[in-house]
């Protein structure tokens, strides 16, 4: 009787927990779409569409531009022969411009009177031959700084021997950090004043607007930026005002 009635037990606890276990969903195709189904399809679609490639456009192996606007026709058929050596230093960002001038200028002169220098810092050790040029009283920089003069006005017999002219590529602010971080750049005679006005003005001219300085706003008070919390910064910031190292 135990053991029947053991069995019996089993039996019908088997047959209740079957009775009461979900019956296996049904899918039908197209019934019971949920909400992620549906977002997968609409993703499903977008997959399908047309994938559009940008091929980068095809460039001058000469001038670096864009075949399309190969300014190599219009250059001179062989370098020019110029007394003048260039010594551009060259911001690093400026590589990688489309339209960077640097390689129209090299391919119009020959190779020893236009070498390039790419970089930030430069000094003795690294770029001997460079600071040799900053050291040469017959190189002048391009840079309008507060001792810039007017070429016009120095009194250089530029006939009689051969000068270098250092030139910064890079943007205003580039250029000026680079000026201020090589003390190299500091030893040649500075000149660009002219040409530099002259080139303002005519910007003046066709629509571009003023825009003032770091450092005017800061001497002037109306600097209305976040000052600066990182101790490094604001010491650059007492220079800018102070004008001892610029």
């Amino acid at each position: 009787m135990d053991t029947q009635c053991g069995d019996l037990s089993a039996q019908s606890i088997s047959n209740n927990y079957s009775t009461t276990a979900p019956p296996e969903p049904v899918h039908s195709t197209g019934a019971h779409r949920t909400e992620g189904d549906e977002n997968a399809g609409g993703f499903g679609e977008l997959t399908e569409l047309p994938i559009e490639i940008n091929e980068r456009r095809p460039t001058c192996l000469c001038c670096g531009r864009p075949q399309k606007v190969c300014l190599c026709p219009f250059m001179p058929v062989r370098p020019l022969e110029v007394s003048t050596c260039l010594y551009i230093v060259q911001h690093p960002a400026e590589e990688s411009r489309v339209l960077r001038t640097v390689p129209l200028l090299a391919a119009c002169l020959p190779p020893e009177k236009c070498k390039v220098f790419v970089g930030r810092r430069f000094n003795e050790e690294r770029n001997p031959e460079l600071a040799a040029v900053c050291r040469d009283p017959k190189t002048l920089v391009l840079y309008p700084g507060l001792d810039a003069e007017n070429l016009e006005d120095m009194k250089v017999d530029f006939s009689a021997s051969v000068h270098n002219v250092l030139i910064i590529d890079g943007t205003w602010s580039q250029a000026k950090d680079m000026f201020h971080r090589n003390a190299l750049f500091r030893l040649p005679k500075q000149l660009l004043l002219r040409p530099l006005r002259a080139l303002c003005s005519f910007q003046l001219q066709h629509g571009a607007q003023v825009h003032h300085s770091k450092e005017h706003l800061l001497r002037n008070g109306i600097y209305d930026k976040p000052m600066p919390t990182n101790k490094r910064k604001i010491k650059r910031m007492e220079q800018l005002v102070s004008n001892s190292t610029l």
